[in-house]
């Protein structure tokens, strides 16, 4: 957020936008308005009670009938006014609390949505952030927010009106000192907005830090690293704390100086009641009144900075939180067309695509699948390789050139429909912290149980499963770590196998799988492309004999294309790497 942003003050349009996520919730917003204002009317009462008690029961005429009378009203009124406080409590808190759920299921479903190319460029803590606290503090705008100020303001402009109307002068004493209680509080609200925004990019940067270390805490010690970042950490951690005690320190000031401002307007209406209270009729009633409206004065207005700042807090969450949902980096969904199956062919025609600038990684390629056919890619890393399946599968939209599945573009095909039959299993296999079961269907309940066990056993992996602690509800540690690499991509393999996919893609990495889980996967490629359009990245050449072409890619370009056997027998790059690999296999 840009200085600018932040430094302006409250945005109309952004305080419309927050209240219209209370439009569900109707009855309670405007119950909480009228209880609200109820207290704000309420808090006047008892003062005014107090002072007829005073004058005319103690004062005046000893009447301990009236007096007791008085004092039952009083004890009523505040009963009512805990009531209706605690009921309030309730409802801004449950108001706050429906409209965190509404907000949050919108960003995550927006998140949902977005393209990789924003996550790409955005770290995982920040999102988090922008879900989970940000969303949090927004609660606060409507549990100590509008609501609260509002009755604030009413209870204020109560209060003075009263106090001028029962006597002018005692009222200009009391206020005397409010000038400078403004002063205070604008130097206090505009220095606390300043800690406010340094405290919500502290927390974002410590989240992002922590997710990121912890997720990565393998390659932090595996590199003795440990020291080095918990120095990071430290530096990190210290920002946060120094941006609080500096939010700390402007409260620690303004507090004491709104006291002693008070007990000043206090002391000015006790000082003149008694050099000047003769004169001008002021009864002991009349300065209780006062004193006891200088403490009630006070008291919201040094609760209005507070609640101020509070929505302050609330304006610069909310801005980070409709920034995320302002994002238009979603995946376009217009397609029309169902996809079930490639009934012709797949064909890239002259796609050109870069993942920033002009740095294209794919340039003027251009191929044909045939239905049912299994083709390999194969080339260095970078070459372009895993492009043509993040392309494919829509995880990025190509720059130039066309895409076609039977002769029809592929972004009029509809999104779900293309996702849902096409059965990717990646290089790095994520698993999540969930049942093995669950891991497979993802929770999809059209895959029955019978469907995994066939699978599994298709697959080779049936006894392996059986063999762990409650079998398929074995419960996998996050991102799979309990599991070996081989294993983890075995369950991918299970995983696309049981959605029977149209189009079968593979990222094989076999590279860190030893020989006996290497001809299991070898088998599942085999069991899963069989009768489908399948893409094999191909990183040991041995394991593609079966595929029907291959392509050789090179910075970006289709330098090679054919099957094994031709490739082999002409002296083609293809026939290079082979027998490079075959050479470290021998050496080995």
């Amino acid at each position: 957020m840009s200085t600018e942003q932040k430094n302006k003050g409250l945005n109309l349009g952004l305080i419309r936008r927050i209240l219209s996520y209370a439009s569900p919730y109707k009855k309670l917003f405007w119950s909480a308005v009228s209880i609200t204002l109820l207290l704000s009317a309420l808090a006047i009462v008892r003062p005014l009670l107090i002072n007829k008690a005073l004058n005319d029961f103690v004062a005046n005429e000893k009447n301990v009938l009236g007096l007791n009378t008085v004092c039952l009203i009083i004890l009523g009124l505040l009963i009512l006014e805990a009531l209706s406080q605690v009921i309030n409590i309730r409802i801004t808190n449950l108001l706050g609390q429906n409209i965190v759920k509404d907000l949050r299921n919108q960003v995550y479903k927006h998140i949902l949505h977005l393209r990789n190319t924003y996550f790409d460029n955005t770290p995982v803590g920040t999102l988090v952030t922008r879900a989970i606290s940000d969303i949090e503090s927004m609660n606060n705008m409507f549990s100590e927010g509008f609501i609260v100020i509002m009755g604030d303001i009413v209870m204020l402009i109560i209060f003075i009106a009263v106090m001028f109307a029962k006597n002018w002068i005692l009222a200009l004493l009391a206020l005397s000192t409010i000038p400078l209680l403004f002063v205070a509080t604008a130097l206090f609200k505009r220095g606390v907005k300043t800690t406010f925004t340094m405290v919500r990019n502290a927390v974002a940067a410590l989240n992002t830090f922590t997710q990121e270390h912890i997720t990565g805490m393998r390659l932090v010690q595996l590199f003795n690293r440990e020291e080095k970042e918990y120095e990071k950490f430290k530096e990190i951690n210290a920002q946060h704390r120094t941006a609080n005690i500096k939010a700390i320190f402007y409260y620690s000031v303004f507090f004491p100086v709104v006291e002693i401002l008070s007990s000043f307007s206090i002391a000015l209406v006790i000082w003149f009641a008694g050099v000047k209270g003769s004169s001008y009729n002021i009864s002991l009633g009349d300065i209780t009144f006062f004193v006891m409206m200088v403490n009630m004065l006070f008291r919201p207005i040094r609760m209005l900075a507070d609640r101020l700042n509070t929505l302050q807090m609330g304006f610069v969450s909310a801005e980070r939180v409709f920034k995320v949902i302002d994002t238009k980096e979603h995946i376009a969904n217009n397609g029309t067309v169902k996809f079930e199956n490639v009934k012709n062919a797949i064909e890239f025609k002259n796609v050109w695509f870069a993942y920033k600038d002009e740095h294209h990684v794919l340039k003027n390629v251009s191929f044909k699948i045939s239905a049912g056919q299994t083709i390999a890619l194969v080339g260095a890393t970078g070459a372009g390789k895993s492009t043509i399946i993040n392309l494919l599968s829509r995880f990025y939209e190509y720059n130039k050139g066309q895409i076609f599945i039977d002769n029809t573009e592929l972004h009029d095909y509809d999104l779900e429909t293309l996702r849902k039959n096409t059965g990717v299993v990646l290089q790095d296999v994520y698993l999540f912290n969930d049942t093995i079961l669950n891991n497979i269907t993802l929770n999809n309940p059209d895959i029955k149980f019978e469907d995994v066990v066939h699978a599994t056993k298709q697959i080779g992996l049936y006894e392996y499963i059986l063999s762990l602690p409650d079998g398929f509800h074995y419960k996998v540690t996050e991102r799979g770590q309990s599991l070996s690499a081989g294993q983890r991509q075995l369950i991918a393999f299970i995983r696309a196998f049981v959605y029977k996919p149209a189009i079968f893609i593979l990222d094989e990495a076999t590279a860190t799988i030893d020989t006996p889980t290497e001809q299991l996967i070898q088998r599942a490629v085999e069991k899963i492309s069989e009768g489908r359009t399948s893409i094999i990245i191909a990183h040991r050449l041995s394991t593609i004999r079966h595929v029907n072409k291959i392509l050789v890619f090179d910075k970006g370009e289709i330098i090679e294309e054919g099957s094994m056997q031709e490739l082999l027998s002409r002296d083609s790059r293809f026939k290079k790497l082979y027998e490079l690999q075959n050479g470290e296999i021998l050496a080995g």
